[in-house]
Parts: structure tokens; C-alpha cells; sequence
């Protein structure tokens, strides 16, 4: 079986062909390889193999890793805001995918406002993780994790309703809840605020 490292190559090299030929028999040569990787994708991850396809023949362009972007607040007993994502009941740092037309400071304050009612002031980047360099479950795409420091404005607040968090709340990194792994790891968690707490150490980077 391969890899997934090896079946996100292929799909790179499908979709580049996509792109890029101007041949109709290479066309179908490509399109025929990016379902036989959507398959094998969805074999490695678990996921419905219609569904896989459908988000592999959406995608158009040069293949690129995706970007998600996480936050890192403190409080001044030095706990770090975690939120319970309402897809899994388990707990993350505040963050999402990244949008066009935002900025990662703009992303990170609006992701820290829309999924705990907070307001921030971005900071400093702590990290960039390359998902797939680290013990996350397995994922269909590659993705870069963009992780910034931000301070608290004002007031702490009450949890807000919202369709993507549950709650959100202060934790020590000593005593974590739960982590949704897919976004976050342990490790990871107390590694940023290491960094958020040392800028000496300065920026990780795979």
C-alpha cells in the first residue's frame, strides 16, 4: 500500500496534468489517475470513496498544501484557551482554514471572536507544522498550520452560541482535556506555548 505522502504526489501530478495538457488522450490518462488516487486515498483514510472523488475532481489548478491557521492565547496564570469543536466533542486551540482576502492576523482574531467570543490582538507567529510531518490521524490533503500568538482585549467572556464550538475554556498544559488530534496534538500545544512564553526561542519551522 502506499504511502500517503506517496498518494498526495500522484494527485499533485494528476491535477498538474489536468491543468496543464492540451492533449484530450492525456486528459483522460490524468483524470483516470486522479480517481485511482482518490480511491486509494480514501482506503488510507477512511473515507467514503464517492466522496473523496468528487472533492479530488473539484479541485482545479496547481495542487498546493492547504493552510490552516491556530491561535495561541494566554491568560495571565499562563493557561492557554482551548474550544470544544462541535464535530468531534473533543477540544482545539481556536483556528480554521484560512480564507482568501484575509490576512493570518485577520483570520486568527476573527477564529478566536466567532468560536469563543473574545477579542484579540494578534501578536507574533509561534509555528509552521506541516501536517503530514507530524502523529496526526491520517487526512486527504496536505496542509501547512499556520500558529499565532494573540493577546486578550478587554474583558474575559461568556462562551458564545455558535454552529462550530461547543465551549471554550482556560487549561493548564500540564492537565489538557481532550485534544480533537486531527487539529491539534498534545505535544504540539505545549510546545507553542513554550515558544509564546520564550520568544527567544524564536519561530519553529518544518
Amino acid at each position: 500500500m502506499p504511502t500517503l505522502a506517496q498518494l498526495r504526489e500522484l494527485q499533485s501530478i494528476a491535477q498538474a496534468g489536468l491543468t496543464y495538457t492540451r492533449d484530450d488522450y492525456d486528459r483522460d490518462r490524468f483524470a483516470r489517475l486522479r480517481d485511482l488516487t482518490a480511491e486509494l486515498l480514501a482506503e488510507q483514510t477512511g473515507q467514503d470513496a464517492a466522496e473523496v472523488t468528487t472533492l479530488l475532481r473539484v479541485e482545479q489548478g496547481y495542487l498546493t498544501p492547504k493552510v490552516d491557521v491556530r491561535v495561541v492565547v494566554l491568560n495571565a496564570a499562563g493557561e492557554v484557551l482551548l474550544t470544544r469543536e462541535r464535530a468531534d466533542g473533543r477540544w482545539s486551540l481556536p483556528g480554521g482554514w484560512a480564507d482568501p482576502g484575509e490576512s493570518p492576523r485577520e483570520i486568527a482574531v476573527r477564529e478566536v471572536r466567532e468560536e469563543t467570543g473574545r477579542e484579540v490582538r494578534a501578536v507574533r507567529l509561534l509555528a509552521v507544522f506541516d501536517k503530514g510531518k507530524h502523529a496526526h490521524p491520517p487526512d486527504l490533503w496536505a496542509v501547512y498550520k499556520l500558529n499565532l500568538l494573540c493577546e486578550l482585549v478587554g474583558a474575559d467572556t461568556e462562551h458564545p452560541a455558535n454552529t462550530e464550538t461547543l465551549e471554550s475554556g482556560w487549561f493548564s498544559v500540564e492537565q489538557l482535556p481532550p485534544l480533537s488530534l486531527g487539529r491539534n496534538l498534545p505535544e504540539q500545544v505545549r510546545r507553542l506555548v513554550e515558544l509564546a512564553r520564550h520568544p527567544e526561542l524564536g519561530v519553529d519551522v518544518d
